[in-house]
């Protein structure tokens, strides 16, 4: 008797667990609150700083900032774009574990890195203007979305492995004929009356060796699914493979992690196939002080 109910308790329990992913499955795709939906009072001021400092972060928090980048350049539709590493995703998967710096993270930690790493700055103090008004407008984002680590359109949509080893020359001339028109033959981007309208993919003004962006793996992807930007999904994975190789294959400011030794600090943080740092690539080694930009502010 008591085997019998174990086992139909059994089939309750697993019918009901399929009846949610069932559900989990059906679930449609979260969209944050329009911009309309902000509210009143000090609150919806912080919720608009913090859109203010994302889209235009050289005036809106130029103390902590070395380059012309914005968030929304690699986060796309203000923070808004599923498959683009949306605000609202990340804001519900903190605090998390981050083998980036081998340490567990809170969200305006992560934010931190961003600062120091993708716009080649400083971190911002924790608790402070800056921080607060970008959790402020992260939590508005993420307002309905489950708590969690794996929400659908959190990261870069995936890519397909490529088909052949990725090519630094094939990566050169795509780029040439695909992406030099708005980023520059030299990777410097697109500035129109003082303002950037495409950013700059390598060289002083771009992100650093400790970004996201410089691991191929991640431009890849990124390109991929949105560039060019007048043709997204244009570009097959071999060819969104081989741009991303080219463009991490330049030289820009080094990485705030460095610990003197180009060796030691590809093993600490860029020991993996996706990374170039402190590789020989073309007679120009990566990361090499010597040919490295300097930092930021």
């Amino acid at each position: 008797m008591k085997a019998g109910l174990t086992t139909s308790l059994g089939f309750a329990l697993l019918g009901g667990i399929g009846i949610g992913l069932a559900l989990s499955r059906a679930r449609p795709p979260f969209r944050p609150p329009p911009d309309s939906a902000m509210p009143g009072g000090r609150l919806g001021a912080e919720i608009r700083l913090g859109e203010a400092i994302f889209n235009d972060p050289r005036h809106q928090a130029a103390a902590y900032v070395g380059n012309d980048l914005r968030c929304a350049d690699c986060h796309l539709r203000a923070g808004r774009q599923a498959g683009s590493a949306p605000l609202w995703a990340a804001y519900v998967a903190y605090p998390a574990y981050r083998r980036k710096d081998h340490k567990v993270e809170s969200f305006a930690q992560r934010l931190q890195g961003c600062f120091e790493f993708s716009m080649n700055g400083k971190p911002p103090p924790l608790g402070g203007k800056t921080l607060v008004a970008l959790e402020s407008y992260a939590n508005f984002l993420a307002r309905g979305l489950p708590v969690g680590p794996h929400a659908q359109g959190r990261l870069y949509r995936p890519i397909s492995q490529p088909t052949t080893r990725p090519s630094y020359a094939s990566g050169a001339r795509l780029y040439a004929a695909r992406c030099a028109a708005c980023h520059g033959g030299n990777g410097a981007g697109l500035m129109a009356n003082g303002t950037p309208v495409f950013p700059a993919l390598w060289g002083k003004d771009s992100f650093n060796w400790g970004a996201g962006m410089a691991d191929i793996n991640h431009a890849a992807a990124f390109i991929h699914a949105f560039m060019p930007q007048n043709a997204p999904g244009s570009l097959s994975p071999q060819q969104a493979w081989d741009i991303a190789t080219y463009i991490d294959s330049q030289t820009r400011p080094q990485d705030p992690r460095f610990t003197g030794n180009l060796a030691a600090t590809r093993h600490l943080f860029h020991d993996t196939p996706f990374s170039t740092y402190g590789l020989s690539i073309n007679n120009h080694v990566m990361g090499d002080p010597a040919e490295t930009p300097p930092a930021g502010p």
